[in-house]
């Protein structure tokens, strides 16, 4: 096969010194990596046995005595339209704390992530929109500078000071004690960085399931070294408060402009700046116990396991191949290039050394897939071998130099330390299968990272090179479902509890005011001026599965003939046009009637979209499609009510009552809507006139007729 067999020898040679360099480089890793190891097993046990008895563990009451102080959360958002609602949603919803804002920040040139959080804004008083004034993507610390403007800005026009400044991003699940325990440390520490985990993944989600392995043991293991050892804790870049005494300093140091500009991992930077003010940092591990759902590996059954974890930030981390090594490309950039070009090598000799961990992977993940390359090579030399015998080769070097072989089997004994401390942190709060499959994890792990890093180097050097800027490379998230938070769509009363924009005795006295009045809740809660008109549609849009709509006056009277007048009229529908679909676009304050759905599908052939609006959206809408307002409409303010609401709410008439009477009622037939009321028995004359006269009353100048059908 190979001529005389001296090629196959001189590669067999070539092959054994590089495999010696190798090992070399890769022992020096690993004993570094055994030092943290053994570094954390000795300060855990000197714990365990010296400090146990009298260093008792902080229960959880304890983080809800203090009063609450302000808090502040900045959430840099570029292209987030899929997830920042939820985000926002479920952390207003689950969070143990009221004394909070939301600062979210958005680009001009991403509408769709602007609209929604301005939606969230109107919804909840604790979100508060940031438009950064130029175009995206620049960087996430350009985003957060903006942010902080916007929050030293309402500190000042509503003279209060956030205790605490705690960095998110759209992906971020918020755990409900997560403000509580910031406001029991705080102001004591300057940075408070918490666990990041990721959530739970399928077995077979390879690239997905890396990020729970390096979480589960970083967080864990090496950040709890780190700030033993040196006293500083990085940034995680989520789950990060800032002290309000540590974002002044470094607002001061570089003009209002606290996070640096020109690296991709501010968090990283600002972490080692905050040192260099002596500020106090501290990584917290406060142990919980939850519940989840998970199925067993081999039968494949759910069940409910309690699982042993941390007050921490989850979220999904990226589940595609080529968006995990483009993630942590960026990461590399940041903490590694930039790193070392603003920060150097300075430091006391713990702090240098903790910068050669964070810089050596540079090497090691590409030394890492070159050893799996000398693998390969000498399993298929060795086929070759059995295939041919008698081919010519060098004697050994490998094996007549006993160093060498004792150097190869002390780089296995690393390699099972690395698999088995892995294995021990991820089962720990994802479970055994979930352990064992680290194993396998471990080879896509290293070829992520490979990727990764040529990818930095390639746009490190296009940077330098070529000067071309680093931008924001945006990562597509995920955000998890109402089933996997364990959270169902609730009534809404439930719904509008949960989003805090009511309380219970509201509740209580909107359900006793429904038994009596026949009203919707919603309206109940509207007349008695306990809930907004946005926050209202949203939490209907939200409990029914609809989507949520402007009221576009334009459109509505060019389609206003795509259904009977009567119908629109009876069933509260407005027709905004076409939907994507095929079928109409209708508007609603609420989930229509199937009456109304049949009559759509039927004229357009396809089944509508529904979108909710306001009910003074509606109302609006009504008036113009049947000429009681000429355009322009009036503003929701100042719109008079319609006569049936009026009724009502007069005691009059009862919601059942008027919705029976739309159904019979026929304009051409049975003429003005208020003489069909009194001769079907539902009101008297007098209830009319007095219903009427304080109709005019809100404008009487813009009714042309307030007996007409809509009125």
């Amino acid at each position: 096969m190979f001529s005389n067999g001296f090629l196959l020898a001189h590669y067999v040679a070539a092959l054994e010194w590089l495999t010696v360099l190798t090992a070399i480089i890769i022992i020096v890793s690993g004993i570094d990596d055994a030092f943290i190891d053994a570094y954390f097993w000795v300060r855990e046990a000197y714990r365990a046995t010296f400090l146990a008895r009298r260093i008792k563990p902080l229960p959880i009451e304890a983080l809800r005595r203090p009063p609450e102080q302000a808090i502040a959360i900045m959430v840099p958002a570029w292209q987030e339209s899929a997830v920042i609602a939820q985000m926002i949603e479920n952390s207003v919803a689950t969070l143990e704390y009221s004394n909070f804002k939301i600062f979210c920040g958005t680009y001009p040139n991403d509408p769709a992530t602007g609209e929604i959080v301005d939606r969230m804004a109107r919804r909840y008083k604790q979100v508060v929109h940031v438009s950064v004034p130029h175009d995206g993507p620049t960087c996430k610390a350009d985003c957060l500078n903006w942010i902080i403007q916007a929050i030293f800005l309402n500190e000042r026009t509503h003279a209060i000071e956030f205790a605490g400044i705690v960095l998110h991003d759209s992906e971020d699940v918020i755990d409900p004690l997560e403000l509580k325990l910031y406001n029991y440390l705080l102001p004591r520490k300057d940075l408070i960085q918490l666990p990041v985990l990721s959530l739970d993944r399928q077995w077979h989600e390879l690239v997905a399931g890396t990020y729970m392995d390096d979480f589960a043991e970083w967080h864990s293991k090496d950040l709890v070294v780190r700030e033993s050892f040196t006293g500083q804790v990085p940034s995680a870049g989520v789950g990060t408060c800032f002290s309000h005494r540590a974002m002044a300093a470094l607002s001061a140091e570089t003009n209002n402009q606290p996070f640096n500009t020109d690296t991709l991992t501010e968090d990283y930077d600002f972490s080692y700046r905050l040192a260099k003010l002596h500020m106090s940092q501290v990584f917290v591990r406060f142990p919980i116990e939850y519940k989840v759902r998970r199925r067993h590996f081999l039968t494949g059954r759910e069940r409910e396991v309690s699982v042993d974890s941390y007050v921490a930030v989850r979220e999904f981390f990226p589940d595609k191949y080529r968006a995990a090594y483009r993630q942590r490309a960026r990461w590399i950039v940041g903490i590694v290039f930039q790193g070392w070009l603003e920060m150097a090598w300075k430091g006391d000799w713990r702090s240098r050394y903790m910068l050669v961990r964070d810089r050596k992977g540079v090497v090691t993940s590409v030394v890492t897939i070159l050893a799996y390359f000398i693998l390969l090579n000498f399993v298929l030399i060795g086929l070759v071998r059995w295939y041919d015998p008698n081919l010519m080769t060098y004697s050994s070097m490998i094996a007549s130099h006993e160093w060498i072989q004792m150097l190869l089997a002390f780089n296995f004994l690393l390699l099972c330390n690395r698999i088995g401390q892995r294995f021990y942190f991820v089962s720990r709060f994802y479970g055994l299968w979930q352990g064992v499959m680290t194993v396998p994890r471990l080879l896509v792990n290293n070829l992520i990272n490979f990727n990764a890093t040529m990818r930095a180097w390639k746009l490190f050097v296009v940077h330098v090179i070529g000067g071309r800027k680093l931008t924001w490379d945006k990562t597509d998230h995920a955000y998890p479902s109402m089933e996997q938070l364990q959270e169902t769509r609730k009534r809404l009363g439930e719904v509008l509890l949960a989003w805090k924009a009511i309380d219970q005795a509201q509740i209580d006295e909107a359900l006793a005011r429904q038994t009596e009045l026949g009203e919707p809740l919603g309206r109940v809660l509207l007349r008695e001026g306990w809930l907004r008109e946005d926050a209202l549609a949203d939490a209907l849009a939200y409990q029914h599965g609809l989507p949520r709509a402007e009221f576009d006056q334009d459109a509505v009277l060019a389609h206003s003939e795509r259904l009977p007048l009567p119908l629109v009229i009876r069933h509260r529908v407005l027709v905004a046009g076409d939907a994507p679909t095929g079928g109409l676009h209708l508007l609603a304050a609420g989930p229509p009637d199937t009456a109304v759905l049949e009559a759509a599908a039927a004229q357009a052939g396809q089944p509508p979209l529904v979108s909710i609006v306001r009910e003074s959206d509606i109302a609006d809408g009504l008036r113009l499609v049947t000429g009681i307002v000429q355009q322009p409409a009036l503003e929701p303010t100042a719109a008079p009510p319609l006569l049936g609401d009026l009724l009502i709410e007069m005691g009059a008439l009862r919601r059942q009552d008027l919705s029976e009477a739309l159904d019979r009622y026929e304009p051409a037939r049975d003429g003005r809507f208020g003489q069909f009321l009194i001769a079907h028995g539902r009101i008297d004359a007098e209830d009319l006139q007095a219903a009427l006269e304080r109709q005019n009353g809100f404008a009487p100048e813009l009714v042309n007729n307030p007996e007409s059908t809509a009125a």
